[in-house]
């Protein structure tokens, strides 16, 4: 890999970066925004979901504006935007603006998290393109590290620190617009404007004139025939429909298991559980360095272990620790650090299973014809119920009462069901999903169809 390829990947992974940041970010102003605000429960998860909402509807319309004005030009008016929702949430005077700025972060989120990757794989060289895809769901994973440090030494700066928490979310979308200014061109977009000449020298230049640039050149024509054709194509038909509905199952039970729930609500959680703000902080931290660590290592196993097999072990064992977390909760039998030690551990099944293995299947398992419109609905499955859950969670927390004791009784039945639907999500793709390791495309694609 030579010093533009690496450049151009490490530009493009900071969307991954403020995707993990800005979501995440809240995690630690949320008990003072609620106090601050006087937030009703179904205030603070609309204030939470309500960049996840943003999310979903930046994923869905970013297509078009990418086909038209490319990924570098539309990733630095997404940084723009991510600058403007930290500064905006950090300066709202009511929690209306604080809401509205907040979509606003939500809709660069979401139109991120579709350009980024798909630039990351379009820049690459085959033999380099698995592991500088993977790059995306790192830098997420760093990025999610780095908001719960950052809320953690800004907790003690006084009456506003929640103001700081967010505003250092300004920090890295300036970073991220600025590199983009020294990125390369899509060939693939290049081609597709009938720029050829400067899509091949973009090629050579990315991949050190290792590749045949002609070849590639005719495999891209080939590939947005492809892309125009599957357009036509209805995927809820067979021999589609099976497949179709499997990568949305695989999107809601990868939320299901409530993994949005314990990172933007953590801080809060841990406070339930009875332990101090800077205890909880200090907590929250530990998750995010868990997740980082056993990220990379479902990073090392994917293509040894498998795509299933590491995804049915995640699952048993998440339904494990969170039905024991709910269980501890409501008897009062588990206490205490055996309770961080409980969502240490779940943090570490989602991250070696579902974390990664997600977004690695939904990029394979659909035929080559319908790929990009499957992953999409794959992923706004994943928005949807990661925006319902995070809504709804305070609110059922809510129901039982406000003091310490009903808190904990609705935190803890709100455990149990993430455990019961997780245990469910586990037989379901026990049966339905299909392993993708070692194979080719073309041979998924003749498993799937035929």
């Amino acid at each position: 890999m030579n010093k533009i390829l690496i450049r151009c990947t490490v530009a493009s992974a900071l969307g991954g970066l403020l995707f993990g940041y800005d979501t995440v970010i809240i995690n630690g102003a949320m008990l003072d925004l609620v106090r601050h605000f006087e937030l009703t429960p179904a205030i603070q998860g609309w204030t939470v979901s309500s960049a996840l909402v943003g999310c979903l509807l930046g994923s869905l319309i970013i297509g078009r504006p990418g086909d038209i004005f490319g990924a570098q030009r539309l990733l630095q008016i997404l940084a723009v935007m991510f600058f403007i929702s930290a500064a905006g949430c950090g300066l709202a005077p009511t929690i209306g603006i604080f809401i509205a700025f907040r979509f606003i972060g939500g809709l660069a989120i979401g139109g991120a998290s579709v350009i980024c990757p798909v630039y990351i794989s379009e820049i690459s060289p085959p033999k380099h393109r698995g592991l500088l895809a993977s790059t995306f769901q790192l830098a997420i994973v760093v990025g999610i590290l780095l908001s719960l440090i950052s809320n953690y030494l800004l907790l003690n700066t006084g009456e506003n620190n929640w103001r700081w928490m967010l505003f250092s979310g300004a920090i890295p979308a300036v970073a991220f617009f600025i590199m983009l200014f020294f990125i390369r061109k899509s060939p693939r977009w290049l081609v597709k404007k009938g720029r050829i000449e400067e899509a091949k020298r973009n090629i050579e230049e990315l991949s050190s004139h290792e590749i045949d640039t002609d070849q590639t050149i005719k495999e891209i024509e080939q590939s947005i025939s492809l892309e125009n054709a599957g357009r036509q194509i209805n995927m809820f038909k067979r021999p589609y429909r099976k497949i179709v509905f499997i990568g949305i199952w695989v999107g809601i039970f990868s939320q299901l298991t409530g993994i949005g729930v314990v990172f933007y609500y953590s801080a809060q959680i841990f406070s339930i559980a009875g332990f101090s703000p800077d205890t909880s902080m200090l907590q929250s931290v530990i998750l995010g360095l868990t997740n980082l660590v056993f990220t990379l290592l479902a990073m090392a196993l994917i293509d040894k272990v498998g795509r299933k097999k590491l995804i049915l072990i995640g699952q048993l064992g998440m339904v494990s620790v969170l039905g024991l977390f709910g269980y501890g909760l409501l008897s009062g039998n588990i206490t205490g650090y055996w309770l961080v030690v409980l969502l240490v551990a779940y943090i570490a099944f989602f991250a070696a299973s579902m974390g990664v293995v997600i977004w690695v299947i939904l990029s394979e398992m659909f035929p080559n014809i319908i790929r990009a419109r499957g992953a999409s609905l794959g992923s706004f499955a994943n928005w949807g119920v990661s925006a319902s859950l995070n809504f709804f969670f305070p609110i059922v927390v809510g129901l039982f009462g406000t003091t310490l004791e009903q808190q904990q009784k609705g935190m803890s039945f709100a455990f149990i069901f993430l455990a019961f639907v997780t245990l469910i999500g586990y037989f379901y793709l026990r049966r339905n999903m299909i392993e993708t390791k070692g194979k080719s495309l073309e041979q998924i694609e003749k498993e799937v169809l035929y």
